[in-house]
């Protein structure tokens, strides 16, 4: 059986359209040992979809929305799997399968992903948060010394992966430890009933004040979205699903010790033994993913939504900024007590920051992977591990630049990314449907069900994007 660390060099492929190596697929560990992936997904998605986009959704609307947040995480369980399939199966990341038909795609996925996460929506949120929790400071700053103290971390780390696996892991275990306490503490049992009746009768109802372009970022930002989704194929490779033991992992060019290769791509004979092996892999990547993802940012969006229509619902003081989470907070401090106020304020700057934080590991990934691959093959200094370590820092730098330069307003910045988030998704997921069933071996291949689903996610964020296409029309002219 061949592993990272024993396929000699020479066998890997020497361009983006070689053949693929034929390798076998590495046996599948325990299921238990798998689990990652899907956490650092919800980890870094659970932030201001969860913490401030649906809570003020349902601060304005009720709990009528929360059928569909349902339905966009089981689309986005759907659509995370099949970029999990092409990795499984090749040890390639999807945007370089994308590339590997024109580099155009890898291009405009790039910029794409650029202008989404750009904006340090989350950072600032994370730091208005923290000015709560002290009691003042000026958020700009306090801002810019996140981002430049995030941009370290991921730079020192010896295997990067592992860093933002500890930390959003940790953001969360935090985070349900305080949804297990306000569900105990302070949701009311006709909060609970009002929920289960909303999800089943309110399907396909959107509640009066909602605005299309307020569900649009919304949707976009329940669970992850846009190139966020993408990553999954990095994160499964480091973590050495599939054929993704072959490559080598992603490494500080500090203090790590070997690269990441983007450019590989493997393909396992169709015996027996390996397709065997398969189905085990497929099948624990799909309970891993559907229990650390989908299940994770159900409860999450269900209680932080609930807790938002205990607090605040009918007040006429809740406008759409994170101020309604210090409103919040206040309230939770008067019904509970201090120390509860005081944890939700914790709770929401460490989720929000650890979002931040993943979020320049995402766009790192996706442009040190693509760059490295497509134009920078043979160059001896621009490993890897240096052009991601390069594009962290320009995040940093070019986030640090829009809030001095006066665009600190964070919901503005999130609404920019969340609804930039919703149409990446419906643009890549047609392109996931062509790689899944022309570039895979036939027993893998993305059929029946699975195929009906990709073709549902097209048609849901199809039908948003152009909603709120129409109805800011309508608004403006």
């Amino acid at each position: 059986m061949s592993s990272a660390s024993s396929t000699p060099s020479a066998q890997r492929p020497s361009g983006p359209a070689a053949a693929p190596d034929l390798l076998d697929l590495p046996d599948p560990p325990p299921l238990r040992t798998m689990v990652g992936p899907g956490v650092v997904a919800v980890g870094i998605g659970m932030a201001a979809g969860e913490i401030i986009l649906w809570p003020y959704l349902t601060s304005v609307g009720g709990l009528g929305l929360l059928w569909l947040a349902v339905v966009t995480l089981a689309i986005q369980t759907v659509i995370n799997l099949e970029i999990e399939r092409y990795t499984l199966a090749t040890g390639q990341t999807v945007v370089a399968g994308f590339s590997r038909w024109s580099r155009v795609w890898g291009i405009l996925i790039c910029l794409a992903g650029a202008f989404q996460y750009v904006w340090p929506g989350w950072a600032t949120s994370g730091s208005t948060v923290l000015t709560y929790l002290t009691g003042g400071g000026d958020v700009v700053w306090i801002t810019v010394g996140s981002l430049v103290g995030f941009g370290v971390v991921l730079t020192v780390s010896p295997v990067v992966y592992r860093t933002i696996e500890k930390v959003e892991l940790a953001k969360v275990v935090l985070t349900l430890f305080f949804l297990a306490v306000v569900a105990v503490a302070v949701i009311g049992w006709h909060t609970w009933s009002t929920a289960g009746e909303k999800t089943v009768t309110g399907a396909g109802r959107i509640p009066d004040g909602i605005t299309f372009t307020m569900i649009l970022s919304a949707i976009g930002a329940a669970g992850a979205g846009g190139v966020h989704n993408l990553v999954l194929s990095n994160w499964i490779r480091d973590k050495g699903y599939g054929m993704g033991a072959h490559v080598p992992k992603l490494v500080s060019p500090i203090t790590g010790q070997s690269e990441a290769s983007g450019a590989d791509r493997y393909t396992f004979p169709q015996d027996e033994a390996n397709l065997a092996r398969w189905r085990v892999w497929w099948r624990r990547a799909n309970t891993e993913h559907i229990v650390s993802f989908f299940v994770v940012c159900l409860v999450t969006i269900g209680l932080m939504s609930m807790l938002a229509y205990e607090t605040l619902f009918g007040r006429d003081d809740v406008e759409n900024s994170p101020a309604f989470l210090r409103i919040q907070g206040d309230l939770l401090g008067q019904q509970v007590g201090d120390w509860l106020k005081i944890l939700f304020f914790a709770v929401a700057t460490v989720s929000l920051w650890a979002a931040s934080i993943g979020l320049l590991d995402i766009i790192g990934r996706v442009v040190s992977d693509f760059a490295r691959r497509n134009y920078l093959r043979e160059s001896a200094f621009w490993t890897e591990g240096r052009l991601y370590v390069a594009v962290i820092w320009a995040e940093v730098g070019i986030g640090s630049a829009i809030l001095l330069s006066g665009v600190d307003q964070p919901i503005v910045l999130l609404t920019i990314s969340t609804c930039t988030a919703s149409v990446v998704t419906l643009v890549y997921s047609a392109l996931l449907i062509r790689l899944n069933r022309r570039d895979l071996p036939g027993a893998v291949r993305l059929r029946g069900p699975r195929l009906f689903g990709m073709l549902l996610a097209i048609g849901f964020y199809g039908f948003f994007a152009l909603a709120m296409l129409k109805s800011q029309l309508e608004e403006n002219f």
